[in-house]
């Protein structure tokens, strides 16, 4: 509910001649109280916050939800083909880089092989440049993040294939 909404309550409210009315939704209360000439009222307003916030995340999953089942179709096809790989994947919250600076090769190219140790990408985290070292020998088979990307903890990075 909007201001004008309210407003609009009140008026209808004072016009009406009603002593009193409540009203209380999942996010809101509000009470209006006007007084026996009906030209001066007293209006209470509480919106309680985190009430209203848990519909709103309550309502966002099931648009994604929606839109995931194909998505669910399609990845067991891929997961199919990489499961025969190793996953690495962030450690951190940051910003993915594939090269130490811009003017400098990037760490690893798809086909490029990798032993233990081997650092794959910096991922920056609060103005702080983290290596991201392979805990696997192998090839890489995919990288699946852009250079200069968010990423979010435990998102894959690469695909490593171990043999």
């Amino acid at each position: 509910m909007d201001i004008k909404e309210i407003q609009s309550l009140i008026k209808f409210v004072a016009k009406s001649g009603a002593s009193e009315v409540k009203l209380e939704t999942d996010d809101l209360k509000i009470t209006i109280r006007t007084g026996a000439t009906g030209s001066s009222s007293e209006t209470t307003f509480v919106q309680q916050v985190p009430m209203a916030q848990a519909p709103m995340t309550q309502m966002m999953p099931p648009a994604p939800t929606e839109v995931a089942p194909p998505a669910a179709e399609a990845a067991p096809a891929e997961s199919d083909d990489d499961a025969k790989y190793i996953t690495i994947k962030s450690p951190i919250i940051g910003t993915f880089y594939r090269k130490p600076s811009p003017d400098k090769p990037s760490f690893v190219e798809v086909g490029a092989t990798i032993n233990k140790g081997d650092v794959l990408c910096v991922i920056e985290a609060m103005k702080l440049f983290n290596d991201i070292e392979s805990e696997v020998s192998g090839k890489i088979v995919k990288i699946l993040v852009d250079d200069s990307s968010p990423v979010e903890f435990d998102q894959p990075l690469f695909l490593v294939d171990p043999s």
